[in-house]
């Protein structure tokens, strides 16, 4: 019984074998018929996609030269319609050349399998390679155009398969990473790529070879540190946003973020060297003699602090916390005196010091009327001090209905 009933299992598959290999067979004439004669080729290459559906297909050869086959029979003809300058979807025709590439690639790993004696025969390699390498511009800008639509998942499709070229045995012997100029420049747009989507992964994976292209390597490091932050990997977050201020001390990304990192660490010595760094480079840098003052503030160097957010009036009178930190600088060394509970004593030192912290505070307060909370307070204290009662009862005015 056992016997029969396994001989009737084997039967019922080889018969469902023969009637899949006849269906098979009907459709790889049926798609050679459509390539022949020259028209549906979309058809023909929907009957192979259906067929490569099955995995055990991926092993067929067959399916796979004519599926390039009808893919390169739409290319030729959109070519043509191009030429012509005829309407044709811009999108669909580089799209035409990425399936290309996709498809002779699976048939050249088919195409580079050992026969039963270990003899390896490339019957498609050198025809598909030159055929494509013609076409390869066709991904670079297949990309480009995408990234103009802002679809920069399909836009980095296309870099990948470029770039990635260059290590695929299909193109061993056309040395890209040697020979193509626009390698790196295609590495630059397929991290942009993964910056805009925000995926570290995509972002990082061609970055190295991003650098290269020395125009947009403060990009590509400014994309790099995005990606190691939303992976929340300090160690590279910090070693390459340190790289990307040594190299580019004056690209607005890196100074900032690392003067944050220190300053909320109370590492204020570190700040002060970092701006002193950019300013051996870019002497009168607004943003190295802010950095700079905030720093020597904090570590209560109060004269150099002045010192330096004059300088930055100097050159431009209008920001607004150079002003801030002069006016705060003395009213620190204000307290400072307060402190020792001998008012007689330093009157007219609290009273020069209190006078000079006012204009720059007033001046602050003009320049960032929203900061209540900062000028606020100052000015209280000041004016309390200096006995200037009409200013005094505004201010006071102002804090109570705050």
């Amino acid at each position: 019984m056992t016997n029969t009933f396994y001989r009737i299992q084997l039967i019922l598959l080889l018969v469902s074998c023969s009637i899949f290999a006849v269906a098979q067979k009907k459709e790889l004439s049926q798609a050679r018929s459509y390539i022949k004669s020259g028209k549906d080729y979309d058809k023909a290459e929907k009957l192979m996609v259906g067929l490569l559906a099955d995995p055990e297909n991926r092993k067929n050869e067959k399916i796979y030269t004519t599926l390039y086959d009808a893919i390169t029979g739409q290319y030729i003809q959109a070519n043509e319609k191009l030429y012509l300058k005829q309407a044709y979807d811009t999108a669909a025709f580089f799209n035409l050349t990425q399936r290309m590439y996709v498809t002779a690639q699976s048939l050249d790993s088919l195409d580079m399998q050992p026969d039963a004696k270990g003899r390896v025969k490339l019957d498609y390699r050198k025809s598909n390679a030159e055929q494509l390498n013609k076409l390869r511009p066709n991904l670079y800008y297949g990309g480009t155009y995408q990234v103009r639509r802002e679809a920069y998942r399909k836009a980095f499709t296309y870099f990948d398969l470029y770039i990635d070229a260059a290590r695929q045995p299909l193109f061993e012997g056309y040395h890209y990473l040697e020979n193509d100029k626009l390698i790196p420049q295609a590495a630059y747009w397929a991290t942009l790529c993964g910056f805009k989507l925000q995926d570290p992964k995509m972002t990082l994976k061609y970055s190295q070879l991003a650098l290269t292209d020395k125009d947009k390597a403060r990009f590509v490091l400014h994309y790099m540190c995005e990606a190691y932050r939303l992976q929340n990997n300090e160690t590279e977050y910090l070693n390459t946003l340190n790289l990307g201020f040594k190299l580019f001390p004056s690209y607005p990304y890196f100074f900032p973020r690392l003067a944050d990192y220190h300053k909320a660490l109370g590492d204020n010595e570190t700040v002060l060297k970092l701006a002193d760094q950019g300013l051996k480079k870019h002497a009168g840098n607004s943003l190295f003699l802010l950095a700079k003052s905030i720093a020597l503030l904090n570590m209560n160097r109060y004269d150099e602090c002045i010192e330096v957010s004059r300088q930055m009036i100097a050159i431009n009178k209008n920001q607004a916390e150079p002003y801030f930190n002069i006016a705060t600088c003395y009213l620190n060394q204000a307290l400072a005196l307060e402190q020792k509970n001998e008012p007689r004593k330093y009157r007219a030192q609290l009273t020069k010091l209190y006078t000079d912290a006012c204009p720059y505070m007033e001046k602050y307060r003009e320049l960032v009327p929203s900061d209540r909370q900062r000028w606020g307070p100052a000015l209280y204290r000041i004016y309390l001090h200096l006995n200037k009662g009409k200013q005094f009862e505004e201010i006071d005015r102002l804090m109570r209905n705050h």
